[in-house]
């Protein structure tokens, strides 16, 4: 698989009808897939070790997609394999009225993973200029002053949000942005199986299926957002997302290979510690 067939390079433009939303065609067969996604799970959980022990970087996966997209089964399988303890994964879905009273990206920065941790936004601040571009009445909601209204309003959120993501990686937070790219039709079938089946049942909203449209109208906001913000710092990944088990493998793979640049190892001992093993091989071994 390359991964760079789904890299969208700085500059650009992105038009999501002209990329596939199915690319299983890299497997020869679904068995290879998931061998490679059991490698990789087994990998991502060594270089996490790497990671919490040297807390000199950090990472921040964000996910973006469409309802029904494999966001959450993205998370628990990729994961599956990583230390709860040097994991964190947060959730945005309609701002609280505190959150309301302050700049958009405030609740994202309070969950910002600190260095040595892997950090998940399910959904992210890019909502801000996808969910809230198209429904002009959470903008309203913001109660921002008539100056930050202008007709530039969203070109300058692009800015912020690209000088932000900047920002982050200057201080050692590695963005790994993923756009989980699914067709309509699957997104359909998904939304059907969700309704027939019991246990699926609890998945559905309403909203979801009155979101869904306004599809061609997010696909060209998206479009927009990718190409405004994808930079050298943090580029974004368009993933096929029709077949769920690809999906999984292309975000696990990008998770690897992003922490395999940091060329991490095991932090040195410290000389006071050093000092102390020998005596402590020595209790230990006599009973102590």
């Amino acid at each position: 698989m390359d991964l760079g067939d789904f890299l969208i390079e700085p500059g650009r433009k992105v038009n999501l009808a002209r990329i596939p939303t199915d690319a299983t065609g890299s497997y020869r067969k679904k068995e290879e897939a998931e061998e490679k996604l059991v490698k990789d799970i087994g990998r991502l959980a060594e270089l996490q070790e790497l990671l919490y022990a040297s807390a000199t970087h950090a990472v921040l996966l964000i996910v973006q997609a469409m309802d029904a997209a494999g966001k959450d089964g993205v998370i628990k399988h990729v994961m599956s394999g990583v230390n709860p303890q040097g994991c964190r994964v947060a959730s945005f879905k309609e701002p609280s009225a505190e959150e309301l009273r302050h700049d958009y990206l405030w609740r994202c920065v309070r969950e910002l993973p600190p260095r040595g941790f892997i950090g998940i936004f399910n959904r992210s601040y890019y909502e801000e200029v996808l969910t809230v571009r198209l429904h002009p009445e959470l903008l309203a909601r913001q109660n921002l002053p008539p100056g930050c209204l202008g007709k530039k309003i969203w070109e300058q959120r692009f800015e912020d949000i690209t000088n932000f993501e900047r920002y982050l990686s200057r201080n050692g937070t590695a963005i790994v942005k993923v756009f989980l790219h699914v067709s309509k039709e699957e997104q359909k079938r998904r939304f059907l199986e969700r309704l027939d089946d019991p246990e699926k049942t609890w998945k559905y909203s309403p909203h979801d299926l009155g979101e869904r449209e306004y599809w061609d109208r997010y696909m060209e906001l998206y479009g927009e957002a990718i190409t405004a913000t994808s930079s050298s710092w943090a580029p974004w990944h368009v993933v096929p997302a029709d077949h769920k088990w690809f999906t999984r493998i292309a975000v696990a793979d990008l998770l690897v290979r992003t922490l395999k640049e940091f060329a991490l190892s095991s932090p040195p001992v410290p000389p006071e510690v050093k000092k102390s093993l020998k005596e402590a091989r020595r209790r230990l071994k006599g009973g102590g």
